[in-house]
């Protein structure tokens, strides 16, 4: 069989590395008991909280890695609507939907499972839950 891609979602407030990288490497196990080789984890690519936590532990145990940051600077996609972009403190603009279309391309590879790491009602984190749940993909939400 070949690596179990396992997304992961979670807040950026997210701060409690030991239960992620537990909840993780139970996943892993499963996989291995389920007859996959390893597994391959898929994030936002966030710089801090949930993601940044689930990176360092796949680099630091070889597990690989898909990063689909949200180009919050790029151009916006045809759902966005004239003049909703948001000012930046650089002068610059973001588009504030750049994190669902993240949340739609990681659902879009479809992992075999959605580990959810949620602070509070983290809109992020609920928007990504929804949309994999709506394509059919198991959600295990770490119990806070």
């Amino acid at each position: 069989m070949s690596l179990a891609l396992i997304g992961l979602t979670g807040s950026r407030k997210w701060h409690d590395v030991p239960l992620l990288e537990t909840t993780l490497f139970l996943v892993w196990h499963d996989a291995l008991e389920d007859g996959y080789t390893g597994i391959e984890l898929i994030h936002g690519d966030a710089h801090e909280g949930a993601d940044a936590m689930g990176d360092a532990w796949a680099v630091r145990n070889g597990v690989p890695r898909r990063r689909r940051p949200a180009d919050w600077e790029g151009p916006c996609g045809p759902e966005c609507q004239p003049g909703h972009r948001k000012p930046k403190r650089n002068g610059r603009t973001y588009c504030p939907l750049a994190g669902h279309r993240r949340n739609q391309q990681i659902t879009n590879e479809h992992p075999l499972l959605l580990v959810a790491a949620q602070v509070n009602k983290s809109t992020g984190t609920a928007d990504c839950m929804r949309r994999a749940r709506a394509a059919g993909i198991p959600v295990y939400r770490i119990p806070v």
